[in-house]
């Protein structure tokens, strides 16, 4: 496949129910959306979108521009739309689709993930076992475009994927156990709630100071076993993890 019809496309929205305007957040030198999105240049891909609702361009607009994002607006509920809108907009032939709550999105493990997909051809591919907030899925256009054409549902519209999962007998779905060092069933990385953003403040300035003192680069501190080990140092009583 060549690298032009590969792009990462990154679902976010300003509001939300438990967390209003999260998306716009402070979160280390930024915001929460563009921490998601510095996570995802890491991603080996010849485009970047963040395809967000009508309501939220002009918000989102200067952070896309400054890393890298190509700005789409679409329907703000019919997520699937969102997407299929974007794949025929751009010509995308497989998509790396990421969501904007996860600012600790795993660079290497979202490279894996797509790697595996290329190479068994298949629709859909998403690590199992993965902390929360720390995957992407690797998802054909051709698949994600037949769901647009056969699926009314709101919940399979909103939710991008479902309608695949629901039809194995259609799609070719690779979904593996992550490799043992990247799982981690009890972490929680997503931003939702007050109590997971506050939590992500203090992972992420560890990570930065990991960073100040030499004790991880630019992109190590990118990397899952980097994220999930300041993860457990922090958060998990009786972790046998060291500090990152």
């Amino acid at each position: 496949m060549s690298a032009a019809n590969l792009a990462v496309v990154l679902q976010a929205r300003i509001d939300s129910s438990r967390l209003p305007g999260k998306s716009l957040l402070p979160l280390g030198k930024g915001t929460v959306i563009s921490c998601v999105m510095e996570a995802l240049n890491r991603v080996p891909a010849q485009l970047r979108v963040l395809a967000c609702p009508e309501d939220s361009a002009a918000a989102f607009a200067p952070l896309a521009d400054e890393t890298g994002f190509t700005l789409f607006a679409g329907p703000k509920d019919d997520v699937l739309g969102r997407y299929c809108r974007a794949l025929r907009e751009f010509s995308i032939q497989r998509v790396i689709r990421a969501t904007g709550d996860n600012p600790f999105v795993c660079a290497d493990a979202a490279a894996a993930i797509n790697a595996e997909a290329l190479a068994l051809n298949a629709d859909y591919a998403g690590y199992s076992g993965l902390p929360l907030g720390a995957g992407v899925e690797s998802v054909s256009a051709a698949a994600l475009l037949r769901a647009e054409a056969e699926t009314a549902a709101p919940y399979e519209r909103e939710h991008v994927c479902p309608y695949l999962y629901a039809h194995p007998e259609l799609f070719s779905l690779h979904r593996p156990l992550a490799p043992l060092r990247w799982q981690g069933v009890d972490i929680r990385l997503t931003i939702d709630t007050r109590e997971d953003y506050e939590r992500a403040q203090t992972l992420y300035a560890a990570l930065d100071q990991a960073e100040k003192t030499g004790r991880l680069d630019n992109e190590e501190r990118y990397r899952a076993a980097a994220i999930i080990n300041a993860y457990r140092t922090l958060f998990l009583q009786g972790s046998s993890g060291t500090a990152p």
